[in-house]
Parts: C-alpha cells; structure tokens; sequence
C-alpha cells in the first residue's frame, strides 16, 4: 500500500499488546540493499536485476517491472492482469486497492517501500491477489472512511508486516504462540532452516540447562534434528524496516502447518504450495483480525543474525516479552 500505514497497522517493533511510540527511520535508498541479508535473499534473484533499473531511472524500472509482469501474467483481486504504473497516474480521489482489482495497475513510486511490495507480487502472487480481492470487497461495503475495520485492518497488517511460519513441528508452533522463546529458538535451534537451505544448527543449544521446563522437555528431541520450521518475510514495510535492522523490529506471523515432506521439496515447490494455502485461508477467514498473527522478533531467528549465536541475546525481555498468552 503506499505511504505509511497506521501505527496500530505497521509498526509492530513490540508484541501486539502493546503501543510502542513510531520508531522514524532514514529513508533508505536502492543501493542500500545487502542482499546478502538473510530476509532480502529470497528475492535477489530478481531483485538485483529491478534495483539495477531503479538506480537508473524512474521510467527503467517501471519498465523491468512491466516487462516481468507481461512475462508471468500474474492477476490481481478480480482477475486483471497484473501490471504497474506511476503513482502520478492513479486517478484523483481512486481507492488504491480498488484500482488494483479493477484495472490489474499497482501504482509505484520509485522507492523502497513500493519495490519490495512489487517483489512480494511475484514471489507469492496468489497472497497478493487475494489481500487484493478482500480490501476491495470491503471497500465495495464500506467506502474509504477515517477507519478501516479489523478486516482490513488484519489484511493491512499482513500486507505491510507479515512473515510466514512454517512448521511441520506442533512443539515450535505452540512455542511460538505460547511466547516461549528459549523452545522456539535455543531449544530448537536445529529445526530452523535457513536461508541458504541448511539448518541453523546446534550453537546456542548449550544454554537450555536450567530454563523452563517446555524446554527441558522438547530439547532432546529437537536439537540434532532436520529442518522443521523457516520463515519468509512476506511484508513490505518489514522488509523496508530491515534495510536498518534492530533488534526490537518485530512481525506479524502467520503460522502455516506443512507436511513433514515440505522440508524435502524444492523451493519453487513450497513457495507454490504455501502461496496456494495460505491464500486459501485468508479468502475463507472471516473473523481475520489482529489475534489471528503471533508477533516474532525476526532478528531472534537462528541463523539471521550473528549475536543470536549466543543464548543470553533472548534474555532482553524488552523483546522477547512474556506475553498476553503466557500471563
């Protein structure tokens, strides 16, 4: 979505039941991306070659963007052909989302907050189209008005700061949920996958001696284990926030049971399974609202982050708070 969303709808830097004060960053430019960066690495691919066009110009990138919308003929909300053109050209008093669904046209501007919101339209477009389908079908109802709802707020928040949890390990689900952060990432350190497909391995597994006891109880059996849960950063603002990293940026996370035969699947593979799923789940949920996410301290996740290595970075409670679940 351009601009800046809410605060209640973008800046989730601490768990969701709490209001943090609007932590104002630089805005970054294109050449500030690393995409050696764990959360930017699912898109360089494609990526590099857009950050190219847009350090040359305006026009260049929208056309590397449109030349690659032509190719895939992804669709949005009502089935247009997806395509993108300059923010200057979105009719005066046009919805954003409406004009999305009714003429398959993503105004962009050149900046980082709309590339990456471009990249997640090729990386999982059957998501985007349905948060697509579902504003506009609210804004069909209800207008645009001063408040959105808790619909669309969810649906904002999963479009602006979204990551995908998934799992085929119902101990770290329920961790994740539970806020039990020493289970989810020391404990089980060895179940996450990583970015560049390995496992984050057993470093930091020594610290579990002594904590609580859903730790004790499921170290045995996760440490020396295959990959059983990874994350994708789905939302734009998140990533746009990641350009700076900190460690209080925190997500929204839409937990997604997968198979145990995920993990063995190539990646074009999971990512179209998981675009077909969770799509799914967001068209037929209609009680979507902010308790439908888990918030996840993206830089707690094993391998994303050097000092994670050391067990004691999960002991700032100013992030990796107890909880409204755990109380």
């Amino acid at each position: 979505m351009p601009g800046v969303a809410s605060q209640a709808a973008v800046d989730a830097d601490t768990p969701m039941h709490t209001v943090a004060p609007r932590r104002t960053l630089p805005e970054g430019s294109f050449a500030d991306i690393d995409w050696a960066r764990p959360w930017f690495a699912q898109h360089a691919v494609r990526g590099r070659r857009w950050q190219q066009a847009a350090l040359a110009s305006y026009a260049r990138y929208l056309d590397e963007l449109n030349a690659d919308a032509h190719a895939a003929q992804h669709r949005t909300g009502r089935g247009q052909t997806l395509g993108f053109i300059a923010q200057d050209d979105l009719p005066e008093g046009a919805s954003y989302e409406a004009h999305i669904a009714a003429t398959g046209c993503v105004p962009t501007r050149h900046n980082l907050h709309d590339f990456f919101n471009a990249l997640a339209w090729f990386a999982f477009p059957r998501i985007k189209a349905t948060l697509n389908a579902r504003q506009a079908a609210a804004i069909d109802v209800l207008g645009v008005g001063p408040t959105r709802g808790g619909v669309r707020d969810a649906l904002t928040l999963f479009d602006e700061n979204a990551v995908l949890f998934a799992s085929a390990d119902p101990a770290l689900t329920q961790a994740l949920r539970g806020f039990d952060w020493r289970t989810l990432f020391v404990a089980g350190r060895a179940a996450w996958e990583t970015a560049d497909g390995a496992t984050a391995g057993t470093a930091g597994t020594a610290g579990t001696a002594g904590t609580a006891g859903t730790t004790a109880a499921v170290a045995h059996d996760l440490t020396h284990s295959p990959a059983r849960c990874e994350v994708h950063v789905f939302g734009h603002a998140l990533l746009e926030k990641l350009i700076a990293p900190y460690a209080a940026c925190t997500a929204h996370a839409w937990v997604v049971d997968v198979p145990p035969a995920y993990f063995a699947w190539p990646r074009a593979q999971r990512n179209a399974w998981l675009d077909e799923t969770i799509s799914a789940a967001l068209a037929a949920n209609a009680h979507l609202n902010g308790r439908s996410f888990s918030p996840l301290p993206v830089l707690g996740i094993p391998g994303w982050w050097a000092p994670n290595e050391d067990p004691s970075f999960y002991d700032d409670a100013a992030v990796f708070r107890p909880g409204r679940r755990a109380r």
